[in-house]
């Protein structure tokens, strides 16, 4: 019996990589160096499966957030890849979007980064990036599923030494290099909620190289207290912590780096929405031929209303930023993004990085001398609903006679000014329900009928 007969289901990837339980399921340490010596196995056998460039090396770098499960899952996919034969180099706590740019910028065929991103600490996972430093194809990832769960149990691979290093600093001092004189945030005071995640020691960092004043908050991991009530998901006490300190802007990091939720100088949350407005702005006043942003079907309807006023228009995608950034390379499209704060500005990095999103709304503050009020204030938002509900399967939606009668009602009721998407999560149990429309009462009204109808039939 194989490996892989232990994990009951058929597929590994969801949206974003693979989740589990920590050392559970997928993420046990048998499965995990599985995982690794398949994925070693298929990169020396073919590396163009993986989106790489030509005449890169067989070395693979390992990164990891702050999570207790990280060194020791790391450890297991170390062995796994040292078995198929290739190099590993293990660079540390490092933000996912600065593996990206190390495995870009280096000699590396392969990144792979640890984390579960906005996740619970007894949550893991694993992503993998290829040497373009975009997260690997979805032909990738079927094919490491297809020899996952294949009979093989790829023993007797040649073994060599895998190489460790420390490399963080590379991409601190890149970002500085890259953003160089074009920003100075001497005078501006900012407060960072690093989420006890991976970001905690090079947020600050690259935040002082600019002359910014930084308060940083939620910067002591202990292993478990990753997103635990603070970060891009609560961003309540970041508001807080902006007013008592009086600064210019709030920052709030997930877990493992990829998405930043502002804050502005008056304490009201501002999510990726009203970042799409602000860089889209600003790119139309430079470049006025600019006529598209990739945005998800959660984009606010708001969003979509006031770009097309200037003349650009929000070309929708499902939910996850590698389906953003696909249609961003697939048209040569500049930004790209979703509400949850993951921003892609393509002629940086293919993939959403929190510090640098960041770093691109401080150039907008200091460039414009506008207030983070100011640049918001050009988006309206329609009133917008969106709740989960948890579930014990994942049939069609629409296929649920009860959940297919009240949106039916819905749409009718919105006449128009509104629309209703349900999607379920790639990566939990979950059944999301979002409404929006011109009438707050109303769409709260119909979000929570087709929740209760889908919690019904299908909850748990």
């Amino acid at each position: 019996m194989s490996i892989a007969s232990k994990v009951t289901y058929t597929s590994l990837f969801g949206t974003d990589g693979i989740r589990d339980k920590a050392n559970e399921g997928a993420l046990s340490p048998q499965n995990v160096r599985r995982l690794g010596r398949v994925t070693g196995y298929l990169l020396r056998r073919s590396p163009a499966l993986f989106g790489a460039k030509k005449a890169v090396t067989m070395e693979i770098s390992i990164a990891r957030d702050t999570r207790e499960s990280g060194g020791e899952i790391g450890k297991n996919l170390t062995d796994g890849f040292i078995a198929s034969g290739v190099d590993v180099h293990s660079v540390g706590v490092l933000p996912t979007p600065a593996l990206g740019w190390l495995t870009r910028r280096g000699k590396y065929s392969l990144g792979c980064v640890i984390s579960a991103s906005h996740n619970r600490f007894d949550d893991n996972g694993i992503k993998f990036f290829s040497s373009r430093g975009m997260k690997i194809p979805d032909r990738a990832e079927r094919a490491i599923e297809r020899y996952f769960f294949a009979k093989d149990d790829f023993s007797g691979k040649t073994l060599c030494k895998g190489k460790r290093k420390v490399i963080t600093a590379d991409y601190v001092d890149g970002i500085v290099r890259k953003f160089g004189n074009a920003i100075s945030l001497k005078g501006i005071r900012i407060v960072i909620d690093c989420a006890n995640g991976a970001t905690y020691r090079v947020a600050p960092d690259i935040f002082r190289k600019f002359g910014a004043d930084v308060v940083v908050i939620n910067n002591k991991p202990n292993g478990r207290n990753i997103n635990s009530s603070c970060g891009a998901l609560h961003p309540a006490l970041l508001s807080k912590v902006v007013l008592r300190e009086k600064a210019d802007l709030g920052v709030a990091f997930d877990g493992d780096g990829d998405r930043a939720i502002f804050v502005d100088e008056e304490g009201n949350i501002r999510d990726g929405d009203y970042v799409l407005a602000i860089c889209a702005t600003r790119i139309k006043k430079k470049t006025p031929l600019f006529r598209t942003v990739v945005s998800t079907v959660m984009a606010n309807y708001g969003l979509e209303h006031y770009l097309k006023n200037i003349g650009i228009k929000l070309l929708r995608t499902k939910v996850g930023d590698k389906f953003v950034c696909a249609e961003m390379m697939k048209r040569k499209l500049p930004l790209g993004g979703e509400q949850s704060g993951h921003i892609i500005f393509l002629d940086i990095l293919p993939t959403g990085d929190g510090i640098i999103t960041a770093l691109k709304v401080l150039e907008a503050i200091t460039n414009e001398g506008k207030t983070m009020t100011q640049l918001c204030s050009v988006l309206q938002k329609f009133p917008q609903q969106l709740i989960n509900v948890k579930v014990a399967s994942k049939p069609q939606l629409t296929n649920i006679k009860s959940v297919k009668k009240i949106l039916t009602n819905g749409e009718e009721q919105l006449n128009g000014n509104g629309r209703i998407v349900l999607r379920y999560s790639g990566t939990e149990q979950l059944a999301r329900v979002m409404v929006e429309g011109r009438d707050e009462k109303l769409v709260d009204a119909i979000a929570k009928d087709i929740a209760e109808a889908i919690r019904c039939e299908i909850g748990v």
